[in-house]
């Protein structure tokens, strides 16, 4: 029996990745209380080039991602094995914070296993609303160690580990929308470049994603950026949420040539 746990990691506020850990809170604390207004030229350039081994999640990848995911499903079936002495031992995955299962569930599990459709339907769902307000999705390791995914809006770049498509459709879904979330945290403050802001949603987190909150990734967080990681954890596993936040928080590229965008309240 099998235990798996994911990190979906966190968002990197333009310029200010860099900053002391002691003035971070002061500095983000600041930019929360400001107007941010955004310009054309943000909208319109090019997201960041991708590095050295990145694969940039466009149409023409997106089959062979899918076809990568069906294929890392397939380990989340149980499997029984013959032991020597006649009797059937079964062995099974399952995620941190899932109930083990009885014998009678892991053979109603083989018979029917799950098939993740609707997992890789939100995948897909999401990419494509990315994709038309200007977000770049690329697999390839984020800038801030032991994160599983990372929202960076200065680049407009979401960076998913590519190890994360080897945990299967689930996982791979929840860091997406997750990141996703944040998307639109950037999109509520005035466009996919800007600062994230909170975006009044209920952060009661399930206790499984307010212990990933304890891990050491986060021990630096701001006031705000807990807030905006809380915010993210407490919706991920809505798997229809990310596209639709982004649906109502961003505005395609192409919407903004014709003239300033104007910050949101």
């Amino acid at each position: 029996m099998l235990s798996l746990a994911f990190l979906a990691g966190g968002l990197l506020l333009a310029g200010l990745a860099l900053a002391p850990p002691e003035r971070r809170g002061e500095t983000l604390g600041a930019l929360e209380a400001l107007p941010f207004q955004v310009s054309d030229t943000l909208f319109t350039r090019p997201p960041a080039p991708l590095r050295p081994g990145d694969v940039a999640l466009d149409a023409i990848s997106a089959g062979d991602l899918m076809a990568r995911l069906e294929l890392a499903d397939f380990d989340w079936q149980p499997q029984a094995e013959v032991l020597p002495d006649g009797g059937v031992r079964y062995r099974y995955r399952r995620r941190e914070g899932d109930p083990k299962l009885s014998i009678e569930q892991i053979r109603a599990l083989m018979v029917d296993p799950p098939r993740f459709e609707q997992e890789r339907q939100a995948i897909s769902d999401l990419l494509d609303h990315l994709q038309r307000v200007g977000v770049q999705v690329v697999l390839g390791p984020p800038r801030k160690a032991g994160a599983a995914g990372e929202w960076d809006p200065a680049a407009r770049t979401i960076r998913i580990k590519s190890e994360v498509v080897d945990q299967g459709s689930a996982t791979f879904a929840l860091v997406l929308n997750h990141e996703a979330i944040h998307v639109a945290q950037s999109c509520r403050r005035g466009g996919v470049s800007a600062p994230p802001k909170q975006l009044g949603l209920s952060i009661s987190a399930r206790p499984q994603a307010q212990g990933q909150l304890n891990d050491p990734i986060y021990a630096n967080l701001s006031p705000l950026e807990r807030q905006l990681e809380q915010e993210a954890y407490a919706h991920q596993h809505q798997l229809e949420q990310g596209a639709a936040l982004i649906s109502q928080e961003c505005r395609p590229p192409a919407a903004l040539l014709g003239g300033r965008a104007a910050a949101r309240p």
